[in-house]
């Protein structure tokens, strides 16, 4: 044991000592890490680099340099090898520092490398694990390298920080002065302004269990359960994604309800051929040509997206909770319709049975299984694969969920992305 590591847990255990309990708990020793020289020097972990190998002080500067100059309470996520720490602590300004270990193991080996004494001892840093805390906290600054370098214990919050950090990218498609979106508003205006409105369902269902039924590749191993349950008389209530319902009535499985929001879903996602009677609860973005074929009745809402702004003031109708995925609105509706209960169907985020979707073939819906890069744990704790916007999309019902703790959701199953805030259907899942 080096001396600086020594020194280092010495400081840790003094100032907390729980915390110190879980690093030396922490399998530094099997880390795939190398030394890289440049101008400098640098850590590079699993191919990661750390830092920059030729100046980390001037990058750690240009990384303050984002955040708020005059803030008395900073976040920083992720410790690296402790540069950004004391470049944040040379101002004057700052009354508190609250440093979040995104990955143990790393933290313990730049403790064994590096004297961090100088920021560790400093009285205005607090010291976490990110998983510690339920959400994000900001202002907030995330080193790059473990955002990737995450452990699973803090994957959680490493999602949270990825969604957050991507959020001005990810929404650039959804400007409201866009042509593209322009013309869709204008070109749904009519069946819209004449169609019903989504809070007409709203409290028609109080204290009822209420089935919300995704896409996810789990939900194959439910179509015999479903078709059963739903010749049944008495039964929870189908609430289709859109993408679902073709899957469901190859399956013989007719949904009470299908909810559809993006611009991209057409006929070959939504066959109307057999729609009589199914409820499309839909938003203005959807494709008009569908929407007027679609033989059963239509209930047109709203997120708060400022594509719908005015809209909005135009014709008033109900508000859906959107949060990248059609899953959520869904869900939003099963809630305000009044379940009690709520039990998930193909909600995976990830690509469990290296699929990426019940009923379709890889590649149709979207970006293949190959090409999958990112990770979330399951509902076994083993990491499963998935692509960066599941990740946020999960996150997004996470929070959901949280706001919502009148309602009971389950998942059926175990095999996709373990949702937080969620148990299990004993039905469905054993």
């Amino acid at each position: 044991m080096s001396e600086s590591f020594e020194q280092n847990l010495q400081v840790i255990g003094d100032r907390w000592p729980g915390l110190l309990a879980r690093l030396l708990a922490e399998d530094s020793e099997s880390l795939p890490v190398e030394l890289l020289e440049g101008l400098g020097s640098t850590l590079s972990v699993g191919g990661i680099q750390l830092t920059s190998r030729h100046d980390r002080v001037a990058e750690a500067r240009l990384q303050a340099a984002s955040l708020p100059p005059d803030s008395d309470l900073l976040h920083l996520y992720g410790t690296g090898l402790g540069d950004l720490q004391q470049i944040l602590l040379e101002r004057p300004t700052l009354k508190r520092l609250c440093v979040h270990v995104l990955n143990g193991a790393l933290f313990k080996l730049v403790l064994g490398l590096l004297d961090q004494q100088s920021w560790l001892t400093d009285p205005r840093v607090d010291l976490s694990y990110a998983a510690d805390h339920p959400e994000i906290l900001l202002p907030f600054f995330a080193l790059p390298a473990e955002l990737v370098l995450a452990d699973d214990c803090n994957a959680r919050m490493r999602d949270r920080l990825v969604g957050e950090v991507h959020l001005t990218f990810n929404n650039r498609e959804f400007d409201p002065q866009s042509a593209v979106i322009v013309q869709r508003l204008l070109d749904t205006r009519e069946v819209f302004g004449a169609d019903r409105d989504v809070t007409e369902l709203f409290a028609t269902r109080p204290g009822q269990h209420i089935y919300v039924i995704g896409t996810g590749p789990t939900l194959e191993q439910q179509f015999a359960k479903l078709r059963a349950i739903s010749e049944q008389p008495d039964r929870p209530l189908f609430i289709s994604v859109d993408t679902a319902y073709r899957p469901l009535r190859e399956q013989g499985i007719r949904p009470d309800i299908v909810v559809s929001i993006d611009q991209r879903i057409g006929f070959r996602h939504l066959p109307v051929e057999a729609s009589d009677g199914i409820p499309l609860v839909y938003m203005p973005m959807s494709d008009p040509q569908v929407l007027h074929a679609w033989k059963g009745p239509r209930y047109g809402g709203y997120s708060i997206s400022p594509i719908y702004a005015s809209v909005r003031e135009r014709c008033r109708r109900g508000l859906l909770f959107v949060g990248g995925s059609v899953l959520h609105p869904a869900v939003d509706l099963a809630v305000k319709m009044g379940a009690a209960r709520i039990t998930l169907f193909g909600a995976d985020f990830a690509f469990p049975m290296n699929k990426t979707h019940a009923g379709w073939k890889d590649g149709d819906l979207g970006p293949g299984v190959e090409l999958a890069q990112h990770w979330v744990l399951d509902g076994q704790g083993q990491r499963v694969r998935t692509q960066l916007n599941f990740r946020r999309y999960l996150v997004e019902l996470e929070r959901y969920i949280a706001r919502h703790p009148q309602v009971a959701f389950l998942n059926s199953s175990r095999a996709g992305a373990r949702i937080v805030g969620t148990g299990f259907d004993q039905e469905f899942v054993q």
